[in-house]
């Protein structure tokens, strides 16, 4: 899986922890605080693509162009716990168990293993999965109003005790709020390319078996252990 994919991926984890739905009437901004104060766990279907803008020798009035496309199922459970299934076109999952971040790939019968903290650390799931506040760490603007959503920007605040630059893979968050949930997500990268993410059937605060996280590779897999 790509970095690029799986640092979508985790952005998409900051934000899917659900409370109850709020009118469409407020701001997507106040939508988005209360999803992310009240929410516990969650659960449901994703379609993620992957898309660019058209080049010079392209058609230039069709819009971004799908360069990949999967769809799956996701868990969540706050703090630091996720499974983000991909079903089609491939087998894949990628399980935060609160400790470690695992990558299973059933083609290549691989798991690999490498600490939450470490893959976490660079991306807003390191702060959505704990107890802070939303707006402690990022500006929440308020954007334009399309396809039925509210659309918020978050936009990370500058730290000024940090002189490294900023590791995000990602330009660009934008979250688009309907009825006080999320529905979907765009990450900009810096070079253009988008990953748009579409939640469907989305369950809140679902009850969770204490062992839906826990992962153990199959006999006979190639296991790989990163520090």
């Amino acid at each position: 899986m790509p970095r690029f994919l799986i640092s979508a991926i985790l952005a998409i984890a900051s934000i899917l922890f659900a409370g109850a739905a709020l009118s469409q009437s407020e701001s997507g901004a106040e939508q988005l605080r209360q999803f992310v104060r009240n929410s516990k766990t969650a659960e449901g279907d994703f379609v993620q693509q992957q898309l660019r803008a058209p080049k010079a020798n392209e058609p230039q009035d069709k819009g971004l162009k799908v360069l990949r496309q999967t769809q799956g199922h996701f868990v969540f459970q706050r703090p630091g716990r996720f499974i983000w299934e991909t079903q089609k076109p491939y087998e894949q999952k990628l399980i935060a168990d609160g400790k470690q971040l695992i990558l299973w790939d059933k083609d290549l019968n691989q798991a690999t293993f490498r600490p939450a903290g470490q893959a976490l650390a660079s991306t807003p799931a390191a702060i959505l999965f704990g107890e802070t506040s939303l707006d402690q760490h990022f500006d929440l603007v308020e954007g334009e109003e399309r396809l039925g959503m509210k659309w918020v920007s978050l936009t990370p605040k500058k730290d000024p005790n940090v002189k490294s630059k900023n590791d995000l893979p990602y330009t660009k968050i934008s979250i688009g709020m309907a009825n006080g949930l999320p529905k979907a997500l765009e990450l900009t990268d810096g070079l253009g390319s988008v990953v748009l993410v579409t939640l469907d059937k989305l369950q809140l605060n679902v009850n969770l078996p204490a062992n839906r996280f826990t992962f153990t590779p199959p006999a006979g897999a190639e296991v790989l252990r990163l520090n």
